[in-house]
């Protein structure tokens, strides 16, 4: 999935993130809005992870949907 899709699939792709970083605030979530630079911001607040871990991170996310 490249990113235009995940941002254009949000909506749908919000619950399996709420799933997997179960820390991050709906609020959070909506803050995203599929950006996966926000998101990796947000990990990286969350969860006290460098950038390149939190880019990883969403990147695996990214290809296992």
């Amino acid at each position: 999935m490249n990113n235009d899709i995940f941002e254009g699939n949000w909506k749908q792709v919000k619950g399996k993130a709420q799933a997997k970083w179960g820390e991050l605030t709906n609020d959070e979530l909506d803050q995203a809005e599929g950006n996966r630079e926000v998101l990796e911001g947000k990990i990286q607040e969350r969860y006290g992870r460098s950038k390149e871990e939190a880019k990883r991170e969403v990147d695996e996310f990214i290809n296992s949907l």
